[in-house]
């Protein structure tokens, strides 16, 4: 969904400039500010019919269907061929076109590239299995910032519990061999509470392009520094479009909301008891709504021993996760290691 903006000063290119959070110009460093207005953030009532308005007439982009992961990326209208994000393969225009649904919102990015290249080394050097030339494998020209979709839910929620609170005791008995001894044992009671909570801003993927596990470890966005959706944000890097349903979304917001309840009602029953056990939720949720929301991520892959790794980046936080090839040799250095431990072990009992 990038848009492309000209300098009125001198005809270059102007891209979304994360230092100064505005429209700078590549050719005189003219900056243009971005308006936010909170107020056109909004929060949709969610209903059965709960369905963001589709403006296919502002579309000003292509979707680009990868032909080796298969994501679907928004980029510029005028461009038939470029390079994944998240494989590093290229993509082409896709056979069918799909309408996109405004966000209501953006987090801007906060970091740049030269950050990211900071962060990614000092990654890196972190992972001391990996083989030794991997320090070198970083390339600024493979990284590319990318708004991924993502779904937030807030709900009203009003929830009864039960479940057992056990409170330790001592008691004096005789083992087998007449011997007195004190014993530990759990007295366990009935409980029952009600817990009255609101939840803001669950923020759900609303992308299939990336494993669950790979996003909830750079998923600690602040949402309180959404701004409102404009175009200009987008200006210099790609989006993708949303790949989840509302209704899918809602429904996994629904299990985290009842996971964290369940977690609060274990925290009131251990207020209580010294141990908390099968604790039942009645949840009862009103006023829900949701928004569509793109939050910033860095994405690379670096290919080594013809293998594809990728490596995301938070582009607000800086948060960074990825996977990477192991070393034999150093794998098996550790392992000789740990035999002459073990064998010098042995060897001390034995003597």
């Amino acid at each position: 969904m990038e848009e492309k903006y000209t300098c009125e000063n001198c005809g270059s290119e102007m891209i979304f400039d994360v230092a100064s959070q505005a429209l700078k110009c590549q050719g005189c460093g003219a900056v243009i500010q971005i308006k936010n207005n909170s107020k056109d953030i909004t929060e949709h009532p969610l209903t059965l019919e709960a369905k963001q308005r589709i403006r296919a007439g502002e579309k000003k982009s292509h979707t680009m269907e990868c032909q080796g992961c298969g994501a679907r990326i928004e980029v510029d209208a005028h461009s038939t061929a470029t390079q994944c994000p998240y494989c590093g393969s290229r993509y082409v225009l896709a056979d069918k076109q799909e309408d996109v649904i405004i966000p209501d919102g953006v987090v801007p990015f906060q970091i740049d590239n030269n950050r990211v290249g900071e962060l990614f080394r000092q990654w890196l050097k972190s992972r001391w299995l990996a083989p030794g030339p991997l320090k070198n494998m970083y390339q600024t020209d493979k990284v590319q910032g990318i708004y991924l979709p993502y779904w937030t839910f807030d709900a009203h929620a009003e929830a009864d519990y039960t479940g057992r609170g056990g409170r330790h005791r001592t008691r004096t008995v005789q083992n087998s061999d007449g011997k007195t001894v004190t014993q530990v044992y759990t007295e366990w009671h009935r409980v029952a509470g009600h817990i009255r909570h609101f939840f803001d801003d669950i923020l759900i993927p609303a992308t299939n392009s990336l494993s669950l596990e790979q996003l909830e470890k750079i998923a600690d966005f602040d949402t309180g520094q959404i701004a409102s959706y404009g175009p200009e944000y987008l200006s210099g890097y790609n989006s993708e479009c949303f790949s989840v349903d509302l209704e899918i979304s809602h429904q996994e917001a629904r299990h985290e909301m009842l996971e964290r309840l369940e977690s609060m009602a274990r925290n009131e029953i251990l207020s209580r008891y010294d141990e908390a056990d099968s604790i039942h939720i009645q949840a009862d949720f009103r006023e829900e709504s949701f928004k569509h929301v793109l939050l910033p991520v860095y994405s690379t892959a670096y290919m080594f021993k013809d293998k594809v790794y990728q490596v995301l980046v938070n582009g607000q936080t800086g948060d960074i996760t990825g996977k990477y090839p192991l070393s034999p040799a150093k794998i098996a250095l550790i392992c000789a290691a740990m035999a002459v431990i073990v064998i010098l072990i042995i060897l001390f009992v034995i003597s």
